[in-house]
């Protein structure tokens, strides 16, 4: 009988050049942020699959776009409404051609874009999928930073 070693596997897809794919998480990232800062729960949901689940930072997890959209929309009209951000992604990994995990790092902003928040509040992992040539996200995980 011999002993088998398992080492722990590198999971990264280099198949593909992903420059376009990089790109097109990039503007999806950047149409939460720009439907968050305009109040327009359609564009910041607009990249979401049909079933997509996103945990939000007070811990609750919202499943279905339907959902999402509808908790976007009271969340901007509400407590969110005179409230701005900025992201950043501060990583993608693409772990098959059409699967990628990101995560960004969000800092309150002034309406003008001035940020307030010179470390992160919050960081979030999103886990995107390629469907029809186009990224969508399958799920979001916001996750709060206490404050230094």
């Amino acid at each position: 009988m011999s002993a088998t070693t398992s080492e722990p596997p590198v999971v990264e897809d280099t198949s593909v050049d992903h420059t376009a794919d990089i790109a097109a998480i990039e503007q999806l990232v950047a149409d939460v942020e720009t439907g968050y800062n305009s109040n327009d729960a359609e564009l910041m949901i607009s990249g979401f699959t049909a079933n997509a689940s996103a945990g939000n930072a007070v811990g609750s997890v919202i499943t279905g776009r339907d959902a999402l959209l509808e908790a976007g929309r009271r969340g901007l009209a509400g407590f969110l409404k005179n409230e701005y951000v900025h992201y950043e992604l501060t990583d993608i990994t693409f772990l098959r051609p059409d699967i990628a995990i990101a995560h960004k790092a969000a800092r309150a902003t002034a309406p003008d874009g001035t940020l307030i928040d010179k470390d992160p509040a919050m960081v979030a992992l999103y886990v995107l999928v390629k469907e029809n040539d186009r990224w969508w996200v399958a799920t979001r995980h916001n996750t709060p930073v206490p404050a230094a």
